[in-house]
C-alpha cells in the first residue's frame, strides 16, 4: 500500500471523513461554526500549500489565545496542530479564520496518529512484506540468538515452514541479573546473515538509546520489549532509526497506554507499527501470562495499526503454544511472533515455551486453516512451490 494510506482521507470539506472518525459536521469556513467543547483536543488541519512555519503561526495565536497547542509530527500528509480542549467558540472561530487553515477535527482519541479511521488495517510494508494485509504473518526464531549454527538452523525451517521473519534477541532483558543476557552485536551478525541466506526479514529487540540505532543497522524491524514499552526516551530514540517497530504490549498496560506509547513512535517518524500482544500479568499460574485476546480485539476496533500476538510469551509451556495461537488468529490477529529452537532443552532461554522445529509445520497447517476460516490466508513455502508458486 502507498504512504496516502497513513493520511487522514477526505472526500470534502464537510464530508465523510468526518462520519469515519466519528466527528460531528462542522461548518467550513470562516466565522460561525459549531462548538467542539467537550472533546480531548482539536486537530487544526493546513491546507497542502502551506509554507514551513505556518504551523508554528497557529501554535502562536493558540497560545496568544491561551490554549495549550503542539504541532504534530507523523504523516499527515501535511501540517497539522493539537489544541487542547476546551475551546470557546470565539477561539474557534479565530483558528478557523488563520492562514491556510483547511479543516479543524475533532481529534478522536489522545492518540490522533494511531486510532482507526476507517473499519481497515493499514499495512505496514517491510520489504516485500505486508503486515496487517490479507496474508497472515509469521515471525519465528529462538528467543535468544546462542550461536550461528542455531541461528542458521532456525532460519532454514522457520522459511521452509512460511515465515516472512526471523526472530531471535541478541540483547536480552532478564529478571535476574545472573540470567543470560544475550550474545550481543555478534548475535546481530548472525541473525542478519542467515535471513539473508534463507530471504527473510529480521525483527529483534532494542534495550536503549543507543542500541536502538546498533540494532537498526542489522535488522529489518526494532521490537521494544514489554519490559521498556513506556520508557518514553526509548520510543523517542526508535522512531528515529527510520526502521518500522514493533511494540509489545506491557504485561499490566491498558489498551490505552499500549496506543499512546504507539502515539510516541508515530509523532516521532516512525515509518510503521506493529502491535504484539503478548499477554497479561494475572492471578491465574496453568500459563506464564493471560493471553488478552479481548484486548486484541479491542484494539483492532481502536487503531489503524496491525496487531500480532506472541502465544509463547503468554503460553510459557510449549502444549498451550498451539492452542493460544488459534485463539489469536480467530480473535482477528494480523499474524503471530513464536518462540522456536533447534533444542529446546538445552536454550539458555525460555526453552519450556519455544517450539520444536518441527512444530512449525502443525502451526503453518493451523495458520492456513483458522486464516481460512476468518478470510485471511496463509502458505508454507513447501506448499507454494507444490503449486507453482
Amino acid at each position: 500500500m502507498g504512504p496516502d494510506r497513513h493520511r487522514p482521507r477526505r472526500t470534502g470539506r464537510c464530508g465523510p471523513h468526518r462520519q469515519r472518525l466519528g466527528l460531528p459536521p462542522l461548518r467550513c469556513g470562516g466565522g460561525g461554526g459549531r462548538d467542539l467543547r467537550g472533546s480531548r483536543s482539536l486537530i487544526v488541519l493546513l491546507d497542502r500549500n502551506a509554507p514551513e512555519g505556518a504551523a508554528q503561526q497557529v501554535v502562536a495565536a493558540a497560545s496568544r489565545l491561551g490554549l495549550p497547542s503542539r504541532r504534530l509530527g507523523g504523516d499527515w500528509g501535511r501540517q497539522a496542530v493539537e489544541v487542547e480542549e476546551p475551546v470557546p467558540p470565539r477561539a474557534l472561530r479565530i483558528l478557523r479564520s488563520l492562514p491556510h487553515v483547511e479543516e479543524i477535527l475533532r481529534a478522536p482519541s489522545s492518540y490522533p496518529l494511531a486510532a482507526s479511521e476507517a473499519e481497515e488495517t493499514r499495512p505496514v510494508r517491510v520489504g516485500d512484506v505486508e503486515v496487517g494485509g490479507r496474508e497472515l504473518v509469521l515471525m519465528a526464531g529462538p528467543c535468544a540468538v546462542e550461536s550461528e549454527e542455531q541461528v542458521e538452523e532456525a532460519a532454514r525451517v522457520a522459511a521452509r515452514e512460511g515465515a516472512s521473519f526471523l526472530r531471535g534477541g541478541a540483547y536480552k532483558p532478564r529478571t535476574r541479573p545472573g540470567d543470560f543476557q544475550g550474545v550481543g552485536p555478534e548475535g546481530l551478525r548472525w541473525l542478519r546473515a542467515a535471513a539473508d541466506r534463507h530471504g527473510l526479514l529480521v525483527v529483534t529487540e532494542a534495550l536503549d538509546e543507543a542500541g536502538c540505532i546498533e540494532v537498526a543497522e542489522w535488522a529489518d524491524v526494532v521490537q521494544i520489549g514489554a519490559r521498556t514499552m513506556q520508557a518514553t526516551s526509548l520510543l523517542k530514540a526508535a522512531a528515529r532509526v527510520g526502521r518500522p517497530v514493533l511494540l509489545k504490549r506491557a504485561m499490566s498496560a491498558t489498551v490505552e497506554e499500549w496506543l499512546s506509547a504507539a502515539e510516541y513512535l508515530l509523532e516521532g517518524g516512525a515509518p510503521g507499527v506493529i502491535l504484539c500482544e503478548r499477554g497479561s500479568r494475572s492471578f491465574e499460574t496453568a500459563t506464564r501470562f493471560s493471553l488478552d485476546v479481548g484486548a486484541l480485539a479491542a484494539a483492532k476496533l481502536r487503531t489503524h495499526l496491525p496487531v500480532i500476538a506472541d502465544p509463547s510469551h503468554a503460553a510459557g509451556r510449549r502444549a498451550l503454544v498451539l492452542p493460544l495461537a488459534r485463539a489469536a488468529l480467530a480473535a482477528g490477529a494480523d499474524g503471530l511472533l513464536v518462540e522456536a529452537h533447534p533444542d529446546p532443552a538445552c536454550a539458555r532461554c525460555d526453552g519450556p515455551q519455544a517450539l520444536l522445529l518441527d512444530d512449525l509445520s502443525a502451526l503453518a497447517q493451523d495458520m492456513a486453516k483458522v486464516g481460512a476460516a476468518v478470510g485471511r490466508s496463509f502458505s508454507s513455502r513447501r506448499s507454494r512451490l507444490a503449486v507453482g508458486g
